[in-house]
Parts: C-alpha cells; structure tokens; sequence
C-alpha cells in the first residue's frame, strides 16, 4: 500500500521516471497484494464451489453465467487491478480512465450476467437462503437498487470525483484510491444489476423503461468526457507534471482520457443495450410459449369435461322399406281409412 506514495516521491525529486506505458508492461508488472484481488479470490471459490454443489446433486448451471461471471466480471477487473495498468493508473490519467470505465462498467455487467444471487439461493442452507433474500429486499436495498435512485448515483459519481479535490485526493492516500476502486464496482452493480442482472432482485422495470433509462446515461458519458477533453486545467493539478515524464504532455493525455471516456461510454452503452434487447426477445419467447402451453392445457380440460353424446340413431334405408313391403301383401283400404 505504500507504493503510491513512496514513488510520487522520488518521481517529483525527478531522480526516477518509469519507462513509457506498453502493452509489455501491462504483463510484467503484477502485483497480486491488494484487498480487491483478496475479494476477488475468495468471490471465485466461492462461485465455483457452488457450481460444483450444484452439479454433484444433479442439478443444472449454465456455462454462460459461470463464464460471465469469472472471465467477463472478474476477469476484467483482474485485468485493471493487478496488473500493469493499476501500477500506472497513478502516472497516467488516460490508464486511470480505462480503469475508471472497467471497474465501473464492463466488470458489474458481467457480473450481474453471471446471477451469483440466484446461484446462492440454489444451493444455501434454509437459513442462508433467508439471510440472503432478507438483505435483497430490505429497505435499504430496496432504495439503493431502485433504478432512477441508482441512475443518479452512477451518473453524479465521476461528475463528483474528477472536479473536486477528491480525485487530487486519490492520487495522494494510497487507501483512499483503493476505496475509489471499490466504489467504482458498487455503483456499477447498483446500476447495472436491476436493468441487466438475471437475479431476483426488487424494482424490476419493464423492458421498455429499462432501455430508455440506459439511452439517457449515454449524454453524460459524452459531457463529461469532452469537458475533459477541452478543459485547461489539468485534474489532480500538479501531480502529473511533477512527475516529469519526458515521453508523455500532462494536457495531451487528459485529451485522451476524455476520449477514452466518451468513445467508451458509447461503446458499452450501446453493447449493453444490444444485451437488454436480446433479454427482451427471449423473454417474450419464454412468455409465448407459457401461454402456448395454458391454452393447451385449457382445451384438453375443456374436452375432459365435455359430456359424452348418445349414440346416434341410424336412418332409414330405401331397402328397408322394400323389406317391409315384401313382408307380406298389401291390405285393401277402405272408405273409413
């Protein structure tokens, strides 16, 4: 945890500067001492043994939602915290915000894909599946999931972070930038869980409301982003020119965090919106096929009670009437007939 605050001060003595960012430091630079990479360890035994529960007892678990859940939610996270681009989210403002938009975006979408609620419920004890279904829907959580409660939380929290001094903050107190991590992962659950999650969670919108209310999180992805973009101040103030990198303008990489900001909104806004839409189809397939199935139930109930109709009478053939005739001779009529 000390690694922030020793480096900034030898790098702003100027007696060391790191080599440029690159795709091979990314990989030579793991670290593997954080709480989030603590938390993301246990939350993958965890998943995995209750995958492995489930099947010993001849149960079912989608391979989708074990993949989504690993490779896609913590996966991705993995990527931006241990590895190379968390050793320079403090150096590089444009690392930061890749980082910003994993952890805050691309980590809890997958997350919720993977329904790590329901798999709980599935193969908890009866006392760990009230616990579980206590804290989903008590009034707390009940606020927090509501989705415009949720909208305003993850749209005002990097308005909040990166124009007050708490993103000069970050830079400065190594526990404080680990916080932000964390915050970051929250709050995209919070948004994303009710509009994507497949869990059974409370304010469960229509598929209607859930799309609109995605659509209008994309204009606060672009706003903020060009404002960073063209702004002349740089965030975090002096931080990064102190830091006197030779291969890289404080200014020119705060254009590109505003662009990665606001072409990575897009990006994910619209791939979550494909997502939702495609919910959308299936659930309105697994819905005509129930009401497929009732109606059929209902006609076979109905022929079930249908009462059962005599025998029908058979009509009269010409030839029967030939045979009666041929009975015996016709008898005279008489006046009285």
């Amino acid at each position: 945890m000390q690694r922030v605050e020793t480096t900034t001060l030898v790098r702003a003595a100027g007696d060391t500067v790191p080599p440029p960012f690159s795709a091979g430091e990314i990989f030579t630079q793991i670290r593997l001492t954080s709480l989030i990479a603590l938390f993301m360890l246990i939350a993958a035994a965890l998943y995995l043994y209750g995958v492995h529960r489930l099947r010993q007892r001849g149960d079912t678990w989608a391979t989708g939602r074990t993949v989504a859940f690993l490779a896609g939610g913590l996966g991705s996270i993995a990527a931006v915290t241990v590895t190379g681009i968390e050793a320079y989210d403090t150096t590089l403002l444009s690392v930061h915000m890749i980082q910003h938009m994993v952890l805050s975006m691309v980590g809890p979408i997958f997350l919720a894909l993977g329904a790590p609620v329901t798999l709980a419920l599935r193969t908890l004890p009866k006392p760990g599946r009230k616990i579980v279904l206590a804290v989903v829907h008590s009034r707390f959580a009940t606020v927090l999931t509501f989705p415009l409660v949720a909208f305003a939380i993850f749209i005002a929290n990097p308005f909040v972070l990166y124009f007050t001094g708490l993103y000069r903050a970050t830079l400065e107190h190594a526990w404080l930038h680990e916080f932000i991590h964390v915050h970051f992962i929250v709050t995209g659950c919070l948004f994303f869980w009710p509009l994507l999650g497949l869990d059974p969670l409370p304010n469960r919108w229509p598929y209607p409301a859930r799309a609109l209310l995605m659509v209008l999180s994309v204009p606060f992805h672009t706003v903020l982003g060009l404002t960073i973009m063209q702004s002349r101040t740089l965030l975090g103030g002096d931080w990064y020119p102190n830091l006197h990198l030779s291969w890289m303008d404080p200014f020119d990489d705060q254009v590109t965090a505003g662009g990665v900001l606001w072409a990575g909104g897009e990006l994910v806004s619209v791939t979550m919106l494909g997502i939702l839409v495609l919910q959308w189809v299936k659930q309105s397939e697994r819905e005509a096929k129930r009401i497929d199935r009732a109606l059929d139930r209902a006609e076979a109930e109905q022929a079930a009670a249908a009462p059962t109709a005599p025998p029908a009478v058979p009509a009269a053939t010409p030839g029967a009437s030939k045979i009666t005739n041929e009975a015996g001779p016709a008898l005279p009529r008489t006046d009285a007939e």
